[in-house]
């Protein structure tokens, strides 16, 4: 799956789902056999909050809340567009129908314009509006362009992410589909019935336990409160605020990713870092636009990166090499290295560098904790956890804290694991194991307590670190319990508040 590459937006609240201007599918769900399938459970793979299942008939609609007007992609050659304050301006308009479309960060429609026979200059005040303005669509004569606002800008967008989209139904194979247009109506979607073969259950999972703490182990707070500040030289590590697009080399191969500086970042003291991975067929990009952390993160003057993963031939997308699945390259390799060049080029506090990800960078944020310990202080993967097979040979250095996001009705990586249903060998421990799992390996002892953010937390581990599982939670316009992004308002205090050792 290819996502298009979208400008920059500075500042402001981080988009709660992979932008899209309006999109809708429809069409029927059946059998191989030609019989429509009811109770289809239909998940966009690639944004959080959108789900539906299939009526009785086999039917289904799954739509974003913003306007469903097909365009043609042709780009508005002469037209200039400016936003400043509260005002969109509009140069060399040259329209007999001119309509202006403005979304906000939630992809919802906050002002929409019709302008008969519009030609020259002209503005549009949009008020209160303005405040949380995204993206502008303006439609001359049925050619249309996109732009991202800023503050004084408005940039062209080279396209809008559409939704992958999964269809799963017990008994029956998982199946996807990658939309190509904005609006796409008729489609026939065909399960296959699942194997005789019986999957693994999670529960076989090969779990290790650590050895727990003994009274004698001295327990020292990783909490940042407790810990003096780094002290790091940033002479000449002052850098321009804004979406730089990067790359390292890895085993000969160029890896690419976008550094994300926001304007509070002034270089005269260290930083910490965020490492944001994306799902499985998207993109640094995508992540970028999706993530709940940039919002939380940008006023604080905090760096973070947006890596592009790569892919496996006849695979579904670029994913992360984090068990069986998805691709051949060396991810952890690729994280140090990624991580090394920026410190060389920002001012970063190197005991404060974390990890999170959502679906499939969720599973990479997993992976990463077992695998460079030494590198994060902790992680907060959403919408995903350790497989069968990473697990086995997972084994940090040390403890290290982790906040899990995960929605007990998700059909992608289904709360009680198993089977992933795509026959791609991955076995996923579920949520609870995943919890469990990463409660005995960081030696936490005694029973979990619900914590003030309603999460159910270990916090008495080995050298200070926490284990929190917050389920069905999530800042989005919806209640958390799908296929969702991890919730910023709740994941960076958390993050925030460990160092490395």
């Amino acid at each position: 799956m290819h996502l298009s590459k979208l400008p920059v937006i500075a500042g402001g609240i981080a988009l709660a789902t992979s932008m899209s201007f309006g999109w809708s599918i429809s069409g029927q769900v059946t059998t191989k056999a030609g019989e429509p399938l009811s109770g289809v459970k239909i998940n966009t793979m690639n944004m959080g909050g959108f789900e539906t299942t299939s009526n009785e008939t086999g039917a289904f609609a799954l739509s974003s809340d913003g306007s469903t007007e097909a365009i043609s992609g042709i780009s508005v050659s002469t037209l200039s567009v400016h936003f400043a304050k509260n005002v969109l301006g509009l140069e060399n308009v040259n329209a007999h129908n001119l309509k202006i479309s403005v979304v906000d960060a939630l992809g919802k429609v906050t002002f929409q314009k019709e302008v008969r026979e519009a030609f020259g200059s002209m503005s549009f005040d949009l008020g209160k509006t303005a405040f949380g303005a995204k993206f502008a669509r303006v439609n001359a004569d049925g050619k249309s362009q996109t732009y991202s606002l800023t503050d004084g800008k408005a940039l062209l967008k080279e396209g809008d992410i559409l939704p992958f989209i999964q269809f799963a139904k017990e008994g029956f194979a998982n199946t996807t589909y990658q939309m190509q247009q904005e609006v796409e109506e008729n489609v026939k979607i065909t399960l296959e019935a699942a194997s005789a073969t019986p999957a693994t259950p999670a529960s076989s999972a090969s779990v290790v336990p650590a050895t727990p703490a003994s009274s004698e182990t001295a327990v020292v707070p990783a909490s940042s409160e407790a810990k003096a500040e780094v002290v790091v030289d940033c002479s000449g590590k002052e850098y321009k605020a804004g979406d730089h697009n990067m790359s390292v080399n890895v085993d000969g191969k160029n890896r690419t990713f976008i550094m994300h500086v926001p304007s509070a970042y002034k270089g005269d003291k260290p930083v910490p870092l965020v490492v944001d991975y994306h799902p499985i067929g998207g993109s640094g990009q995508g992540q970028l636009q999706g993530t709940q952390y940039k919002s939380q993160t940008d006023p604080e003057g905090v760096i973070s990166l947006y890596p592009d993963g790569t892919g496996k031939p006849g695979g579904m997308g670029n994913g992360w090499n984090v068990g069986p699945c998805c691709s051949n390259d060396d991810d952890v390799k690729f994280s140090r290295e990624m991580i090394k060049a920026v410190e060389e080029k920002v001012c970063i506090d190197t005991k404060r560098v974390y990890a999170t990800g959502f679906s499939m960078g969720g599973g990479m944020s997993n992976h990463v904790a077992c695998n460079m310990a030494d590198i994060y202080a902790a992680v907060a993967p959403a919408g995903m956890d350790l497989n069968t097979t990473n697990s086995a040979s997972c084994n940090p250095p040390r403890p290290i804290s982790i906040i899990m996001f995960r929605g007990t009705g998700d059909f992608v990586c289904r709360y009680q694991g198993g089977d992933s249903g795509f026959n791609d060998g991955l076995n996923f421990l579920g949520a609870e194991g995943n919890f469990k799992f990463w409660a005995e390996k960081n030696g936490c002892t005694g029973s979990p307590s619900k914590n003030a953010n309603g999460c159910q937390e270990y916090s008495t581990c080995k050298d200070g670190v926490k284990v929190v599982l917050c389920t069905d939670k999530s800042t989005n316009n919806h209640n958390g319990s799908g296929h969702d992004q991890g919730d910023g308002t709740v994941g960076w205090p958390f993050l925030k508040s460990f160092t490395l050792p």
